[in-house]
């Protein structure tokens, strides 16, 4: 039943389609965003169409950004020996907070679910091993530890193993089920200092 006409209607339909926005949010922030001033409701839009327009994956570790190489892998500082696989760009973010992790990543865009029908081919597995033929000492896979998360880690481990790389797990301290992005820093210091080699 259409309450508040049709324009309203299909703002919150299109805000209710973005992931973790249920109808009741939608609700809010459509109301919220018909309130606000047309200036600032035209720089939010801009702004969301310049993000989708310029965003793109890091030619080297895959992660959102908006220039060719993101910052952390164009950061001269970095260690580029020692690559640490996340799931997402959001799991990247979640280990940068802690300000104790001084490697490079490679941002593997999901994670392996044959459920869902995600295999090995629609994940950044190629990039990940083109990046192993360069001077690589070790991969941390720091994947989420989901079903999907711990399939995708001994899968990357089969692949690495051979190659003579150091491979590690990162340790204990991550919820099973749990994702990255919502544990605190602490506990995501803890599970990096404590990995373990696989």
């Amino acid at each position: 039943m259409d309450y508040y006409g049709s324009q309203i209607t299909k703002l919150i339909q299109q805000l209710s389609a973005l992931p973790g926005i249920g109808g009741k949010s939608a609700q809010r922030l459509a109301f919220h965003i018909v309130n606000m001033p047309v200036e600032q409701v035209k720089h939010l839009a801009e702004t969301i169409l310049e993000a989708r327009e310029h965003i793109c994956y890091c030619r080297e570790c895959c992660t959102l950004t908006d220039q060719e190489i993101c910052p952390i892998c164009s950061n001269p500082v970095r260690d580029k020996k020692t690559i640490m696989v996340v799931e997402s760009s959001r799991d990247l973010a979640a280990y940068e907070k802690t300000g104790k992790y001084n490697g490079v990543y490679h941002v593997l865009q999901g994670a392996i679910s044959p459920l869902l029908g995600i295999g090995p081919g629609d994940i950044r597995l190629k990039e990940l091993m083109q990046r192993l033929q360069g001077d690589v000492e070790e991969v941390i896979i720091a994947t989420n530890s989901s079903l999907e998360g711990e399939t995708t880690a001994m899968y990357i481990s089969k692949l690495i193993k051979p190659t003579g790389i150091r491979v590690s797990r990162i340790a204990s301290g991550v919820p099973v089920g749990g994702d990255l992005e919502y544990i605190d820093e602490m506990t995501l210091l803890r599970a990096l200092e404590g990995r373990v080699e696989l």
